[in-house]
């Protein structure tokens, strides 16, 4: 995240002994896009010095450091009182007990002095975090007052209210106490709300309270009849609202006693919540209605859209039809929007010409489809004023109100940017904001990766290629290993990287091992009538070794296709071995006797590698390509090569070295000794057996 723009840059203390890598430091950033203000104390007193002038929000401090030693400038940090990032930095080689003890003394974090990327990005996220925090104390303070104010107001509010906690009253005011016949609040401190209640409404109004409790929402009114301290009852309207009091979850009660009919009732709450040019929903009502979205949304509950709309152009539409009309003209696009909404969404009129729809339980598409659904019936749509008829459009911008957006400031923020970015390129558009879409694009893509994935098992998607593992010694006949590839929508080849992982994730693994393999045998039939020696080492994933039945599925092939055992190697990565032992054993125990071999793949990369073949009888020793990697240049990969070779000889192991990619490697290995090799330098997988053994 970079620096907010209400702050021109961040304000960055360097402690350095050298000059040239404080300006280093803030060369790196500055090129990286950070904006510093940057400052480097010379000894103890400056620093403690520029920390109390109080123009510092991140220091970086070497862990090299001898003139101001970290731990100075940490104890002059933690003296200082206020919120500043120490960051360490540290350079090569990297000392894991000092990086530990930076953390532990009270570095936020550690920066790698010689990794541009590390630093930056160590930077920024520590200012995100530090930004976060004010923020946090801000609006906690900002929390805090308005408690205290509220409770002014509620102590001073010529309404009776009261806070509610289960059941039992916590805080009531004077108007409150006056209303029920009541002196002082202990009076009727943890009283049952239920007591203020008539005979004939108790059972109803109990009722209401276990609703309640179990977490449905209370009614936005109440009618029953209340009943005073001395027992005399009067008729009363009660209006709930959640809220908290001193931190604890609470329900505030405001109650009123009626004075007036149903009827006459109804029509103030009308005035009081109804626009009195277009008769939609006025903003105060519209408010009432966001807050609790907004705070259904911070629970998880996401399905829910705010739409602001607009018609376009207003200012020359009222050149046009007169100001004198304005009202005229707003009261006949209301109508049409209530019209087509018909009564599925909650429509206000929110501010001049600007109107709101508010709609509960809509997802994404459907969000879409109700925004498409205005824009579109107000295309064409005649308004007539005065004498004028004016043909419209709208711009209509959107929120879909979810946790990642859960602030009324921030769904308004967004909801009033998206309109004006319609309207500022024409009109008749829509734009809604969904921080979520990324997440959903990202399920939907790994939905359709699915999709593909089975596709490609039931019919033809998956195309096998060949890379010839080379003897070095002149053994008869012709091995490859099989590397499974995808075919594209327009015939390309998408590699395993793209979609295996998915497979995996989704527990497709075991059926694609049972197509590679069953391909595989069929191929190696038909290479056995066009009169060729060849032999496949096909690769199995941990999945096969549990779901049951892959080495049923190999001998049926086997047999069905008339292929001998030893033509086909399984290969399993020693690291899943490990993992996998017992299944392991069991797969080579039941394809021994067909005459499969195994091959254990990426050998050398566990603490003891060769301790393994005490518990599987590995065939082939297939050495991990870290050791292939520049072997010319590298002794030690030599030695450790050698070695491996050597062990695996005297154990009566094939051993196998992959990637092999140069003319130098392939050098050294003829002198190191091993049995095959196989890499791109000698020839790159494809869909066809061509390589000539």
């Amino acid at each position: 995240m970079a620096p907010k723009a209400k702050e021109a840059s961040i304000r960055l203390m360097v402690v350095e002994d050298q000059l040239d890598h404080a300006e280093h430091h803030i060369s790196t950033l500055r090129n990286g896009g950070i904006a510093v203000r940057p400052q480097r104390p010379q000894d103890s007193a400056e620093l403690k010095a520029q920390l109390a002038e109080g123009h510092v929000d991140i220091v970086l401090a070497s862990l090299d450091a001898k003139n101001l030693p970290f731990a100075e400038v940490l104890t002059a940090v933690n003296a200082n009182g206020k919120d500043i990032s120490v960051i360490a930095t540290m350079g090569k080689p990297l000392d894991e007990d000092r990086l530990v003890a930076a953390l532990v003394g009270g570095a936020r974090a550690v920066a790698l002095r010689d990794r541009p990327e590390h630093l930056r990005l160590v930077v920024r996220n520590e200012f995100a975090a530090l930004e976060n925090r004010r923020e946090m104390r801000h609006a906690e303070a900002a929390l805090h007052e308005s408690e205290r104010r509220c409770d002014q107001l509620m102590a001073s509010s010529r309404d009776p209210i009261a806070y509610v906690a289960d059941g039992m009253h916590i805080r009531a005011n004077e108007a409150y106490l006056e209303m029920f016949g009541y002196e002082d609040f202990e009076e009727i401190e943890g009283l049952p709300l239920l007591d203020m209640v008539g005979d004939d409404d108790a059972d109803r109004f109990k009722t209401l309270l276990k609703n309640m409790a179990k977490g449905e929402p209370p009614p936005d009114k109440y009618e029953l009849r209340a009943r005073r301290a001395d027992g005399s009852d009067f008729d009363a309207t009660m209006e709930f609202s959640q809220a908290k009091y001193e931190g604890e979850a609470c329900l505030q009660i405001i109650f009123r006693q009626r004075l007036v009919d149903a009827d006459m009732q109804a029509e103030l709450d009308k005035l009081r919540y109804e626009d009195q040019v277009t008769g939609l929903a006025n903003r105060r009502y519209f408010m009432e209605q966001l807050e609790p979205m907004v705070k259904a949304a911070a629970e998880g509950r996401n399905d829910q859209i705010l739409l602001l709309i607009e018609p376009d152009h207003y200012a020359t539409l009222m050149q046009e039809i007169g100001i004198g009309h304005s009202d005229e003209f707003l009261a006949r696009f209301g109508a049409h929007l209530r019209e087509t909404l018909g009564g599925k969404a909650i429509a206000a009129r929110f501010s001049d010409h600007t109107f709101a729809v508010l709609k509960a339980d809509s997802a994404p598409e459907a969000s879409k489809a109700l925004a498409a659904s205005i824009r579109t019936a107000f295309q064409g749509f005649i308004v007539e004023a005065g004498s004028r008829s004016v043909n419209i459009t709208v711009s209509i911008g959107g929120v879909q109100i979810g946790e990642k957006i859960a602030s009324l400031q921030q769904v308004l923020g967004k909801a009033s940017q998206a309109v004006n970015a319609c309207s500022g390129v024409g009109g008749d558009r829509i734009e809604i904001f969904d921080p979520s879409a990324r997440d959903r694009a990202e399920i939907e893509r790994i939905a359709a990766w699915v999709a593909r994935i089975k596709q490609a098992l039931a019919g033809d998607g998956f195309v096998l290629h060949y890379q010839p593992i080379i003897s070095m010694n002149g053994q008869p006949g012709e091995t490859y290993e099989v590397l499974l590839r995808m075919r594209g929508a327009g015939g390309e080849i998408v590699p395993p990287a793209n979609f295996l992982p998915i497979a995996e994730e989704h527990a497709l693994l075991d059926d694609v091992d049972r197509f590679v393999v069953t391909r595989a045998i069929e191929v190696l039939a038909e290479r056995k009538k066009a009169g060729k020696q060849t032999t496949l080492v096909v690769k199995v994933t941990p999945a096969s070794l549990h779901e049951g039945g892959f080495e049923d599925l190999i001998a049926e092939q086997l047999k069905k296709h008339g292929v001998p055992g030893d033509r086909l190697i399984l290969e399993i990565p020693e690291t899943k071995v490990f993992t996998n032992l017992r299944a392991t054993q069991d797969l080579q125990k039941a394809v021994h006797s067909l005459g499969v071999r195994l091959a254990l793949a990426q050998f050398g990369t566990g603490l003891n590698s060769f301790q393994m073949l005490g518990h599987i009888d590995a065939a082939y020793l297939k050495i991990d390509r870290s050791f292939s990697a520049d072997l010319a240049k590298s002794a030690d990969s030599q030695k450790k090569m050698r070695e491996m070779t050597a062990e695996g000889h005297q154990l009566g192991k094939q051993v196998i070295a992959e990637f092999v990619q140069d003319a130098g490697s392939m050098s050294a290995l003829f002198s190191i000794g091993v049995d095959y090799v196989e890499g791109h330098f000698l020839a790159a997988a494809g869909p066809d057996m061509n390589y000539e053994f």
